[in-house]
């Protein structure tokens, strides 16, 4: 079973609103976002019980990404009890999303 979540518009803000969440902003047609999901898999791996790691398809979900002004993905949001506190753009090294939630823990 894989730690990552699924993260829509329905459950955005239920799922935000305590603790950390990173959410990975994708397309399964976005050649980087591939690339990123084994990395995203690694992380909810290793933050399991600590922080919710997970997706949103922008495709199936338009009305969180509009929201938070996504225009290009991979687009990665840290939150800390509802609240974005860091964003990536582009594909993101492990380490460099691992360094960013535990900072924000």
């Amino acid at each position: 079973m894989s730690a990552e979540l699924t993260f829509t518009d329905g459950n955005f803000e239920s799922e935000i609103s305590k603790g950390v969440t990173l959410i990975d902003f994708w397309a399964t047609w976005c050649g980087p976002c591939r690339m990123q999901g084994p990395i995203i898999e690694k992380v909810a791996a290793k933050y399991t019980g600590k922080a919710k790691i997970g997706k949103m398809d922008v495709d199936s979900n338009r009305n969180t990404p509009g929201r938070f002004g996504i225009s290009g993905i991979p687009t990665l949001i840290l939150f800390k009890d509802g609240r974005e506190v860091k964003r990536f753009v582009g594909l993101q090294q492990e380490a460099a999303l691992a360094a960013a939630i535990d900072a924000a823990l």
